[in-house]
């Protein structure tokens, strides 16, 4: 005689799979798991979702009813929803470099207008945060110069900023992204890591470097009046000597040119969503 399982259990586990069934759809469906992407494991989901083998496996089967997943040998199973793959086909990124003062973010903003994409600009997005953890470290919240920004607050920064472009792609929405970039776009590696996740997703990708002399930039910086510019314009000579304007990323790129004098940025804003638009 077999031992009967109590109703309550069995209730127990007939939900958990259909939570998991359903968090799982919601993420398909949301982009984070893109078509034709295989799933992770069947021990790996029990783990995650502390819960067992057989509970994804119910779950699992859930999902392949309604054609969300394709189970294929050895437990491997793949996402099938072409219809996210066509929504997010024709994404585009513009990452848009340059120094202090450059008018990287003015560009975003006239591209924004001209094209109606979002646009993640990394002061706008994180300062907030910034200030706060610098001034919960014992820092100036307007430092940018100190190891400790550089080595802690910094990379968390472009983390964050990169992981928002990343889930407007996921989206199927175009995005342009704004922020210095000087030490990740003199970096093969971090180069090839960003086309490769704009190629992962469907979308294309356009950097972007803004170059501006080095008495057009001092005049930017000096208009908009921002605490966190005081150490460049205290030492100017001194920050000056440190750029290298002649600068260009290690990716294939566009360069605009925002020194006095130069071509109007609505126009080169322009001419750049054109040629974006013929890719």
């Amino acid at each position: 005689m077999t031992a009967q399982s109590d109703p309550q259990d069995v209730l127990q586990r007939g939900t958990s799979a259909l939570v998991i069934a359903q968090a799982i759809r919601n993420d398909i469906q949301a982009g984070r798991f893109a078509h034709g992407r295989q799933l992770p494991g069947t021990r790996a989901l029990a783990e995650s979702w502390k819960t067992s083998v057989a509970t994804i496996n119910r779950a699992m089967s859930i999902l392949a009813d309604e054609g969300l997943v394709i189970n294929r040998a050895r437990s491997s199973r793949i996402v099938n929803n072409p219809e996210g793959a066509a929504s997010k086909a024709g994404s585009r990124v513009i990452l848009i470099g340059g120094y202090a003062g450059s008018g990287k973010t003015e560009l975003g903003r006239i591209i924004a207008r001209q094209a109606g994409w979002a646009i993640l600009d990394k002061d706008t997005t994180t300062r907030p945060v910034v200030e706060a953890a610098l001034e919960r470290l014992g820092q100036s919240p307007h430092d940018r110069e100190s190891e400790t920004y550089l080595t802690l607050i910094r990379p968390a920064e472009y983390e964050a900023l990169l992981a928002a472009m990343t889930e407007n792609l996921q989206c199927g929405s175009s995005v342009i992204v704004t922020a210095p970039f000087i030490m990740e776009l003199r970096d093969k590696a971090w180069c090839d890591r960003l086309a490769a996740t704009v190629a992962a997703h469907n979308g294309t990708l356009q950097v972007v470097w803004v170059r501006c002399d080095a008495e057009t930039m001092q005049m930017y910086i000096r208009r908009r009046g921002a605490a966190r510019d005081d150490y460049k314009l205290g030492n100017w000579a001194e920050y000056v000597s440190r750029l290298d304007l002649a600068f260009e990323p290690k990716i294939p790129h566009a360069i605009v040119d925002n020194s006095a004098g130069a071509k109007p940025l609505q126009d080169q804003a322009a001419e750049l969503i054109s040629k974006l638009a013929q890719r």
